[in-house]
Parts: C-alpha cells; sequence; structure tokens
C-alpha cells in the first residue's frame, strides 16, 4: 500500500505544478462554511462556523463568524494540520494569546458568538503553492486540536474540529449546464425537423445520438445521488448535469410548492433559509466519528448512513440530519438538492413538475409549428408539399413526441416518486409519487408491449419485423420512439432498457442508507448492461453501437469508483481523492467527445444535400419501407408504389392504426385468412395512375416465400388483382427499393 502511494503521489504533485502554472496571478482565497466535531466528549462545539482566508501580495487576514458553546475554561493553543486529498501539507501549532483571538484567551465556559478579523501571525501560511488556491473543487480540510496549556487539563485535547477547504474555484459551472442543455435539446429538434423533411435515415441516426448523450448525463447526475461520501470534484461535476432529472432551482416555482406542501398538511425543510445562521456539512468523507453520547431516533438510525449516525443527534421529519451541536448534515438526493439551492421537501415536485412542464411546452411548440406551416403553404412562402406528412398527421407526430419525453423522463420520475415513499413530505405528494409512478410504468411497457406485438405481427406476416414497424407512418411516427434507434431484429430491446433504468431507480431511492449496497448493486447492474450491450449490440449500425457501448464502459468503470468511495478497501485518503479527479478528466473528456461528434454530425447533415446518403442503409432493410424523401421524390412511379404499398393517400396517413384494430391483437389475429389483413396491406384503386406508370401485378403465385400464403397486394375486397398492365414485370435483380426484404421479389 505504501508503494501504491507513492506512485500516485508523485504523478498528482506534478499534475498540480502544471495546473497551477497558468493561474498564480488568480485571487487567493481560502474558505469553510461548517466546522465538524472529530473527537469524543469535545469540550467545543459550533453550530454556526464561517472562515475566510485573503491572501494578499503584502498583507493576509483571516474573517472569522463563529456561533459556538464552550465547557471549559483554560489557556488554549491550537494544532493546525492542513491536508489535500489525504496528503499533509503543513501542520503549525498556534498560541490562543498569540494572535489576540477574542473568547479563546482564555478560553471561558459559556457561548462564543460574534465575528472578528484576525492577522496571521507570521508568513508560513504563504507557504501553501499556488495549486491549492486555484485547482477548482480541491479535496482540502483543516483539523485543529484544542490543547489546554494550563487548568486540571493541561496537556491534553479538549476538543477537535474538522472543517473542508474551498478555494472558490469550481467545476460546477452554468456555462457547462446550458451547453450540455442546449445542444441535447437542439438535436432531439434537428432530428423533427430531418423527419418533417422526409429525411428518415438522417433523423434517425442524430435521435438515437441524442437519446444516447441525454442518457449519459442521467447516468452522470444520478451518479450525485448515490448516498456515498463523495469528493467535492464529484459532487460539483455530477451537480452540471443534474438538469437531465430537472432539478432546477427556479425562485417562483420553488416558493409554489412550499405552500403546496403546507397547504396539504406538510412542514416544509428550512435548511436554505436557516443557512446564514446554522452550518450545512455536505458529506464528504466516511471517517467515523464519536459514538458515545449521540442517540438517534429509531427512523434515524434506519434512514441515514452508519457514518452519519455516529455524529447525528436528531433527525427531524422526512429525513434532514441535525447534530447534536446544531448544525444540519445532507447526503445524497439531499446533498444535490442543498447545492442547487432547493429545500429537500420540494425535491420531489421540482422533478417532476419540470417534466411537465417539458411536455407541455414540446405540445405547445408542436401545435404553433402546425399553424405556422398551414399559414406559410397557404401564403404559398413554401412548397405545399413541405411538412406535408407532419401537417397531415401532426397528432400523431405529437403523440410520438410526448412518448420520447415520456422516456427521457423515465429515470428522474421514478427516482423520485420511490425516494418520495421514504420521505413522506405530505399525504398530497405521496399521492402523486404513486400516480406518477404508475402513469409512467405503465405507458412505457404497455407501449413497448404493443411494439413487441406489431413487431411479432410482421414477423408471421412477413418474415421481417421492419416490414410492419417501418412502413406504417403511423406506426414509427407514434411508437417509434422506442424501437427506432434499435436495428430491427432488436425491437425487443427497449424492455431491458427500462428494466435498467427501474432496477437502478429502486437501488438510488430505496438504499440512501447504506451506500456500500448502492455501490455493489451499480457495479453488477452496469456489468450487465456493458455485457449486454457488447454481446447484442443492438443499435441500429456500427457506428451508434460504438457510441453506446463506450458510454456504457465510462458507466462502469463510474460504479468502480464509487465502491471505491466507500472505503471498502481500505485504502489511503490520497487513493480515494486520486481516483475522484480521474473520474473527473474521464467523464469531462467522455462529454466533450461526444458532445463533439453530436455537434459535428448534426451539422454536416443539416449542410449536405442528401442527408440520408451520408449513412449507409442498416442491414435490417427498413430503408425499403421508410418514406424518404431522398429516395422517392425523384422518382414518381417508387413514390407512387410507395404509396400504395403502405395504403395511403396523397400525403400523410395509413390505413393501419394497431390501436384501432382490435381484430388484429387479439388471439390468433396473427394466422387469419387475407381478408383479415390491414387496410394498409390491401392493394387501394390504382385508376388514379396513369397505366404508363402503374406497376405490374405478380403474376406467378408460387414464386412468392412460402411462409406468406397472402399476396402482398389485394384489391380492396380482398381478392387478387388480376389486371393487366403494359408495364415490364421487374426482375427479381431490379427490386426497387420498397420490394426489397417484404417478399416481393419474385
Amino acid at each position: 500500500m505504501a508503494l501504491l502511494t507513492s506512485l500516485i503521489r508523485a504523478p498528482l504533485l506534478i499534475f498540480f505544478f502544471l495546473f497551477a502554472l497558468p493561474a498564480s496571478a488568480a485571487k487567493r482565497i481560502f474558505e469553510t462554511n461548517s466546522l465538524n466535531v472529530c473527537q469524543d466528549d469535545s469540550k467545543f462545539t459550533a453550530s454556526l462556523f464561517r472562515l475566510r482566508y485573503t491572501a494578499g501580495e503584502e498583507t493576509s487576514n483571516v474573517e472569522v463568524n463563529i456561533t459556538a458553546v464552550s465547557t471549559i475554561s483554560a489557556r488554549v493553543l491550537f494544532d493546525i494540520n492542513v491536508y489535500a486529498y489525504g496528503y499533509p501539507l503543513f501542520n503549525k501549532v498556534i498560541k490562543a494569546c498569540d494572535i489576540e483571538l477574542g473568547g479563546f484567551c482564555p478560553m471561558n465556559v459559556g457561548n462564543l458568538g460574534y465575528p472578528t478579523i484576525v492577522q496571521p501571525v507570521d508568513s508560513s501560511i504563504a507557504d501553501i503553492p499556488d495549486i491549492a488556491f486555484n485547482f477548482p473543487d480541491i479535496d482540502a480540510k483543516v483539523r485543529v486540536y484544542i490543547n489546554a496549556t494550563d487548568g486540571p487539563l493541561a496537556g491534553q485535547s479538549i476538543a477537535c474540529l474538522e472543517a473542508t477547504v474551498s478555494n472558490g474555484k469550481t467545476v460546477d459551472l452554468d456555462g457547462v449546464k446550458w451547453a450540455s442543455a442546449i445542444v441535447a435539446g437542439l438535436a432531439l429538434a434537428s432530428s423533427a425537423v430531418l423527419s418533417g423533411l422526409g429525411h428518415s435515415n438522417a433523423a434517425s441516426h442524430v435521435a438515437a445520438t441524442a437519446l444516447a448523450l441525454t442518457s449519459y448525463f442521467q447516468s452522470q447526475a444520478i451518479l450525485g445521488l448515490v448516498g456515498i461520501p463523495l469528493p467535492p470534484v464529484v459532487q460539483s461535476w455530477t451537480q452540471d448535469f443534474q438538469w437531465s432529472l430537472g432539478i432546477v432551482n427556479v425562485g417562483f416555482m420553488q416558493d409554489i410548492f412550499t405552500w403546496y406542501q403546507r397547504a396539504t398538511g406538510g412542514t416544509a425543510a428550512q435548511i436554505i433559509d436557516t443557512v446564514r445562521i446554522t452550518s450545512v456539512e455536505v458529506m464528504k468523507r466516511s471517517e467515523p466519528i464519536a459514538e458515545a453520547g449521540v442517540g438517534l431516533l429509531s427512523r434515524a438510525a434506519a434512514m441515514v448512513p452508519r457514518s452519519i449516525t455516529d455524529h447525528a443527534s436528531a433527525l427531524v421529519k422526512r429525513g434532514n440530519v441535525k447534530t447534536d451541536y446544531g448544525s444540519y448534515l445532507v447526503y445524497g438526493i439531499q446533498r444535490v438538492a442543498f447545492r442547487a439551492g432547493i429545500e429537500t421537501t420540494n425535491v420531489f415536485l421540482t422533478g417532476i413538475v419540470s417534466f411537465y412542464v417539458v411536455m407541455v411546452f414540446a405540445a405547445v411548440v408542436v401545435a404553433l409549428f402546425k399553424g405556422v406551416c398551414e399559414l406559410a403553404a397557404k401564403a404559398r412562402w413554401i412548397k405545399g408539399d413541405t411538412f406535408l406528412d407532419f401537417r397531415n398527421g401532426w397528432l400523431t407526430v405529437l403523440k410520438g413526441i410526448l412518448f420520447r419525453i415520456t422516456l427521457l423522463g423515465y429515470a428522474p420520475v421514478t427516482i423520485l416518486s420511490l425516494w418520495e415513499f421514504t420521505q413522506r413530505d405530505s399525504a398530497a405528494e405521496v399521492l402523486l409519487a404513486v400516480f406518477f409512478l404508475i402513469y409512467i410504468n405503465v405507458a412505457l411497457f404497455w407501449a413497448a408491449y404493443r411494439v413487441i406485438r406489431i413487431a411479432q405481427r410482421s414477423v408471421s406476416l412477413h418474415r421481417n419485423p421492419a416490414y410492419i414497424l417501418f412502413s406504417d407512418p403511423q406506426t414509427l411516427n407514434k411508437w417509434g420512439f422506442l424501437y427506432i434507434q434499435y436495428r430491427a431484429s432488436a425491437y425487443y430491446f427497449i424492455i431491458p432498457t427500462l428494466g435498467y433504468t427501474l432496477l437502478k431507480a429502486f437501488f438510488i431511492a430505496f438504499a440512501q442508507a447504506s451506500g456500500t449496497v448502492q455501490a455493489v448493486a451499480l457495479l453488477l447492474i452496469e456489468a450487465g448492461a456493458l455485457i449486454g450491450s457488447a454481446v447484442l449490440r443492438p443499435w441500429m449500425d456500427k457506428k451508434i453501437n460504438s457510441f453506446n457501448i463506450a458510454i456504457c464502459a465510462v458507466n462502469f468503470i463510474n460504479a468502480i469508483f464509487l465502491l471505491i468511495f466507500t472505503k471498502v478497501f481500505d485504502q489511503p485518503p490520497i487513493v480515494t481523492g486520486v481516483v475522484g479527479v480521474v473520474l473527473w478528466i474521464l467523464n469531462a473528456a467522455m462529454t466533450l467527445v461526444l458532445l463533439l461528434v453530436l455537434i459535428i454530425t448534426t451539422a454536416i447533415v443539416f449542410f449536405t444535400d442528401n442527408p440520408d446518403g451520408r449513412y449507409k442503409f442498416m442491414a435490417d432493410d427498413r430503408t425499403s419501407f421508410m418514406k424518404s424523401q431522398s429516395q422517392l421524390a425523384p422518382n414518381g412511379e417508387l413514390h407512387a408504389l410507395a404509396m400504395t404499398a403502405r395504403g395511403e393517400k396523397n400525403g400523410f396517413g395509413s390505413g393501419l392504426d394497431i390501436d384501432d384494430d382490435s381484430e388484429s391483437l387479439k388471439p390468433g389475429s396473427f394466422h387469419q385468412g387475407p381478408r383479415s389483413r390491414p387496410h394498409s396491406m390491401a392493394r387501394p384503386d390504382l385508376s388514379g395512375v396513369s397505366s404508363g406508370s402503374r406497376p405490374s401485378t405478380v403474376q406467378n403465385n408460387q414464386a412468392r416465400p412460402s411462409g406468406d400464403q397472402h399476396a402482398p397486394f389485394l384489391a380492396a375486397g380482398g381478392e387478387i388483382s388480376r389486371s393487366n398492365s403494359p408495364a415490364t414485370v421487374r426482375g427479381q435483380h431490379n427490386a426497387s427499393p420498397w420490394q426489397r426484404g417484404a417478399g416481393y421479389e419474385a
């Protein structure tokens, strides 16, 4: 272990030195906002502690604001030890009377409560390297032993106090939050626009990439929700992506949530309101502290980590831990809420309402876009067939968009609803949690069930799941969000994906009290996800598979790091600190790469004449059935044939509506006769098509695959059309894209 520590310590110090070179002129400060007890039977405790050290060019000063209680009277000295990433930086012993610190020269029994400014006695603090003032979210702490120099306890330590230190630099930046949210949102919107323009292949690739990136953002945000002690840089980095879970602080909405909770019989937390007069300790390490004299309510012992129960003395309703010296302690989901400036009792409503605000906003935008398109078409600002499919079937498109948002909101809604069962903020909020949990699971699993039934029907009729899944626009627009990112034969993969998210949600919500359980569970879940994705490779093509497998690999590495943070390996503190930095660098690099890939590919798609041509056709032959502007628009015959195969009128629409076709979902309907086939499979009257461009009918039934006993094109009455056509019958090697893979090769 000593060798491991030495190997880690050397590159870490070199990295810190290189990082400090360009930042030596930055403002040099240290500050801390909480003071924690680290000794049994401490004679000195503080409920409020604010300290800010400012290093100037010539002079330095220390601003102190403290509210504390002392139970001893004696002259004291301070034995100060400073650590960074578990590595001791320096040690200094200072006598309280030498710096004329009021209330400590001598220390008297009673309350201490006043702000003061003191001057350092010498320049020893100036020996601190510049990196300590500039490295973001430095994992540093100060431990101070207060030793009596006279009286009955002379020479003994009467108190031990510990404070985490910040230099004011952080990776928790609004710019990162806005940039990641805007890129993900624009990519999803771009896929919708491409689909409306008829570039289905390009739209599906952009959508698949954007969905994968958003799910990766959510995975990083979920890391911050665990009840595991996290290094400061990990806390800050994961905080950058909490927007993807709907945890966004909007002032007036927080006031509404607080009012609603109180109106429904709950008692709102006031941690944010009292932070100016009470310290809040953000749990960072799992180091045990005094057990003697600490008693918790039975509910507290069942809800908080053991490291917290060691030094917490009271648990107010909903799990807000308050120590016996008056400060609060937050961890897990509460830690995320506190860092976001949200009361812990408002987290559930914040996530749920944010989710539905996005849904309402999307519905309004779609409706407005529909109106604008109709107005532009009537005014002849755009061509009459521009966005024609969307204009004719915008309600179905809207349903698909809302379902896609539901899929994106599945993780946050499930986690927060389950967590609300442990918090019980109010009876009404628990009822809302039950409703939303049932609603979102029923909606998504029912949609997945419908997709599986449609795919099975397609296999039964055409021996190809892609036929109905991709040939019918109504099915594709409404249910495509569940399967379009996968290859056609992996249409079922949405079920394992939902199960993966649900399983993670259970452990995140219910295992807040045990970080080790969470770490082991997440490690197993992520290992299963990585193995499954690498073996099955269910996504649509090699690039999307590589994209998602890389995300699964990083998630698995993150799970390993979480297990290290629990200190089950009893590693030195410097190892934990270094692993935290590595996690940040790894995920920052991965995020940057994924963002650049998404931005570049989306931009290229919009600036190319043939967006669909940039992507290879998938092996599942979906492009043979999908309506693509770039493939069909130039050729009127193929376009007419495509509309005929789908049973459409001029524009949007299909006769195959699985929702309304009750007969098609009855047992045995997959094996009914020709007249039970959906109308979209029937051959409409082609009298409106000129004889010169009308496709010929199939004359040889024996050339068809034996598995499909029905003619590919049927007349409205259900009988095979035998009318002659002057057009030449296509040969097998000259089959159109709409014929390949659909049983039309004969």
